[in-house]
Order: structure tokens, then C-alpha cells, then sequence
């Protein structure tokens, strides 16, 4: 590896990391936020929610605008404007502003993930692309799982607002990384941006999720409840038929005629909302009604960090050689026995006996699922088009827990008690289980045919987080 492909990699796992970890390292200091600003559940969920909803619908527009101007250009105007954000929102004297700003800092979000995984496709090729895939999806997983830790220990020992200046840490390392780094900016001709198809995927998710979050406690039959499900349903579905007919979708649905690229996105779709289900209300429950600190909410999933830590470079070398099928059918089941064990908790809490062996074997289970899923998905598709897959799968995988997120309270009862913490554990291991089996009857070795041919998974093993390599036949 060279030293502008090592520099390169950095960049795009730093960058990457910050998208990631703001996403759940504001999910333990969810309470503290609540008590100083109030709103309640529904101001939690929103909290949560501002950020996906932006993040989702836009980071699929993001790699054609990446594309269009230069991912360089992209990536530093997403990373000053996450980072002006980041200090803005831990400045906001109300939740309302809070909210609105965790909008805008989805949206600089949004311009991350896809630059900094086709810088990574443009400097990289062959295995060595797999190699640098593969080490960009472990670091960002652990950014996603350390962020409740993070959130944890800064709201006990300062306060919840140091969560999202924390940020600008990683994001002054990614600049200057920039400023070393000698590539030019490539911009491809003739690429224009479908404004209106992004309009109308952000409104459609954004007003059907207000209806979701809004429909509880507004009523299911009033009048503004019903005209956002409705009105919304229509803006997305006004999106999906935009993209028919677009030379350059933003969602481009001939990749869905990829046996493993779809199921391989079903599957991502039913374990990232269970996720973000068990993050959500695992780190409310432990502090709300368990009474732990913030920072011991956050070691409650350390576990798992630790796990993935030990094993991923393993599994990641036994899914080359035997292919992502076994491991993303048996991975989501594990996490789903993990969540069941979940219902161990009871009032008289114990987190070492209760939660500790729930936690250790979700992780065990979340370890042996994500670098076989994300081979399983990059590795259907050509090359060349792997970033916007991967585009496509984060995507999914925000809106799936965006979605779940949004109806929390029917699923809990109204209330995250420890009925509703029950609820919760058994909704996430019943999403987890339709993950793995939706794998185990979708999930081929071989992929399905493209609209312009076959596409095949190489036979060659595969090293430790390689993504398979692809090629026509």
C-alpha cells in the first residue's frame, strides 16, 4: 500500500467515522437532553430521527452530486458543515432547535459516506479494494457501537452537549489529512442532479415518519396524522417511478435485479431496524428506569465492541472461503437468542446476571453478520458501481432505523418501563430472525443476472475483510 493509498484510507475511515458515531453516541445522553430541554419520548425520537431522515434520503443523491462537482469538494464541504453544526446544536437553548439542527447536520452527513467510499474505489483495485473495503465497514461499525460509551462517559462527567462537540476532533484530523493529500479532484461530464427526485424522497420519508412519531399521541384519525401518511406515501412513491425513467437515478433500480444485491438489502433492512430498536431503548431503559449512570449505559454495550474487535478479522477470512449465506443466516439468529435473553431483566435489576450474557452473545451474533452482509452486497455488483451500492445499503440500513425508531411507541406501550423494555427485546429478535431467514433462502453464491449479463463472486479465497472480486461473464 502506498502512502497516498494509506492516507487515502484514513481519510475515508476518519470522515466516515464521524457520520457514524454522531448517530449513536447521542442515544444514552437521549435523558439528559430530555431534563434540561424537555419534550419528552416524542422530542427523544425526533432527536434520533432529524438526523436519519436527512442522512437517508440524501446520502443516495450525495454520490451523483460527489460525482458531479468532486468528491474532494463534497467531502470537505460535508465535513465544515458537520462540524459548524456540531457546535451549533451544542449551543441549542430549546429542543426544537436542537432538532432542526440535527436535520441539517444529517444533510452534511449525507455528503461523507459516498465520497469517502469512492475515493476509496477510485485509488484501490483488486484485492487491495476488497482489503480497504472491508477495514473502512469494520472501523465505521465500531464507530457506530462505541458512540453510546463516548455519549455516556462525556454527559456524566461534563455534559450531553460535549457529545457533539466531540466531533470536531475527528473532523479538524480529516482536514488536515486533506491538506497532505496530493489527488485530484475528478469530476464525471454530463452528470446532472435529479433536485426534484431528492425533494421528493426527503419529504416523503420526513412527513411519513412525523405521522408515525405524531400518530400516537395526536390519534390515528386526525386530520394532520393522516394527510402526512398519505401525502408522504405518495411524495416516495412519486420518487421510486422518477427514478424509472432518470439517465442518472438516484436509486438505480436495475441493481435490484441482482438476486444477492436485494436480499442482501431486505436482510439489511430487518436487522439494522432491530439495531437501532435494541440501541435505542436499551440505552433509555438502563438509565430512565434501571438507574444507572450515563457512562455505565454506555459500557453496557462495550461487550460487543470487544467482540467485534476480536473476531471480525476472522469471520471476515472464513466468509471468503465459505461465502456470506451460513454466517448472515446463523449471525442474525445469534443477535435475535441475544435479545431474548433480554427478558432476564426484571425490577430487581442485575446488570451481570440480566443483561451482561443478553449483550455478549448479541454481539457474538453481530460479529459474525456484518462483514459477510456487506461482501454478500458489494460483491454482486460490478466494480465499478460498488459505490453506489454501498450508497444504497446505507441508506437502507438509516431508514430501516429511522422507520422503527418512529413507531418506538406502539412497540414499548407508550412508555420505555420495563413492559416496554420487554416489548422491544421481543420485536428486535423477531426483526432479527426474518434477517437471517430472508438470508438463508435469498442469499446465493453466485449472483443473478444483470440486465446485461451474469455477474459471478471470484472463487478465490478471500483474506481477512476482503470483498469478493466481481466480473462479467
Amino acid at each position: 500500500m502506498s502512502r497516498t493509498q494509506r492516507l487515502v484510507l484514513l481519510l475515508a475511515i476518519v470522515a466516515s467515522f464521524v457520520a457514524f458515531l454522531s448517530g449513536t453516541v447521542v442515544t444514552v445522553a437521549l435523558p439528559k437532553i430530555s431534563a434540561e430541554l424537555g419534550g419528552g419520548l416524542v422530542g427523544q425520537q425526533w432527536t434520533m430521527n432529524a438526523y436519519l431522515i436527512t442522512l437517508g434520503s440524501l446520502i443516495l443523491v450525495a454520490g451523483s452530486l460527489s460525482d458531479a462537482v468532486g468528491r474532494m469538494l463534497i467531502l470537505r464541504i460535508g465535513l465544515i458543515g458537520f462540524g459548524l453544526t456540531s457546535v451549533a446544536i451544542a449551543l441549542a437553548p430549546t429542543i426544537e432547535f436542537l432538532i432542526v439542527l440535527r436535520a441539517v447536520q444529517g444533510a452534511a452527513g449525507a455528503l461523507l459516506v459516498p465520497s469517502s467510499l469512492a475515493l476509496i474505489i477510485a485509488s484501490f483495485k483488486g484485492a487491495a479494494q476488497g482489503r480497504a473495503i472491508g477495514m473502512w465497514t469494520s472501523a465505521t461499525s465500531a464507530a457506530a457501537i462505541i458512540g453510546p460509551l463516548v455519549g455516556g462517559l462525556l454527559s456524566d462527567f461534563s455534559t450531553w452537549r460535549w457529545a457533539f462537540v466531540v466531533n470536531v476532533i475527528p473532523i479538524a484530523i480529516a482536514l488536515v489529512l486533506m491538506g497532505r493529500l496530493d489527488v485530484r479532484d475528478v469530476r464525471t461530464p454530463g452528470i446532472r442532479i435529479d433536485v426534484v427526485g431528492a425533494v421528493l424522497c426527503t419529504l416523503g420519508l420526513g412527513a411519513m415518519v412525523y405521522s408515525l412519531i405524531e400518530g400516537p399521541s395526536r390519534g390515528w384519525n386526525s386530520v394532520v396524522v393522516l394527510v402526512s401518511l398519505v401525502g408522504g406515501a405518495i411524495a416516495f412513491a412519486l420518487f421510486l417511478l422518477r427514478q424509472r425513467h432518470r439517465t442518472n437515478p438516484i436509486v438505480p433500480l436495475d441493481l435490484f435485479r441482482v438476486r444477492n444485491f436485494w436480499t442482501g438489502n431486505v436482510a439489511t433492512a430487518f436487522i439494522y431496524a432491530a439495531l437501532s430498536l435494541n440501541g435505542f431503548v436499551l440505552g433509555i431503559y438502563l438509565q430512565q428506569t434501571a438507574g444507572l449512570s450515563a457512562t455505565l449505559a454506555g459500557l453496557a454495550s462495550l461487550p460487543m465492541t470487544i467482540i467485534m474487535i476480536l473476531g471480525s478479522s476472522r469471520i471476515g477470512a472464513l466468509s471468503g472461503r465459505f461465502g456470506p449465506r451460513v454466517f448472515m443466516t446463523v449471525g442474525p439468529l445469534l443477535m435475535a437468542a441475544g435479545s431474548l435473553m433480554l427478558l432476564l431483566v426484571s425490577g430487581d435489576f442485575n446488570y451481570w446476571q440480566q443483561v451482561l450474557p443478553g449483550v455478549s452473545v448479541f454481539g457474538l451474533g453481530l460479529t459474525v453478520t456484518v462483514s459477510p452482509l456487506t461482501s454478500a452486497i458489494l460483491g454482486s455488483v460490478p466494480t465499478e458501481r460498488s459505490g453506489t451500492a454501498s450508497a444504497v445499503n446505507n441508506a437502507v440500513a438509516r431508514i430501516a432505523g429511522l422507520v422503527i425508531v418512529a413507531i418506538l411507541a406502539v412497540i414499548v406501550g407508550g412508555q420505555i418501563d420495563l413492559d416496554g423494555f420487554h416489548r422491544a427485546a421481543v420485536v428486535t429478535a423477531g426483526l432479527l430472525a426474518l434477517g437471517g431467514i430472508t438470508s438463508w433462502i435469498g442469499i446465493r453464491a453466485v449472483a443473478s443476472a444483470e440486465s446485461s449479463g451474469e455477474v459471478m463472486v471470484s472463487p478465490a479465497p478471500c483474506v481477512a475483510g476482503d470483498v469478493p472480486v466481481v466480473s462479467r461473464v
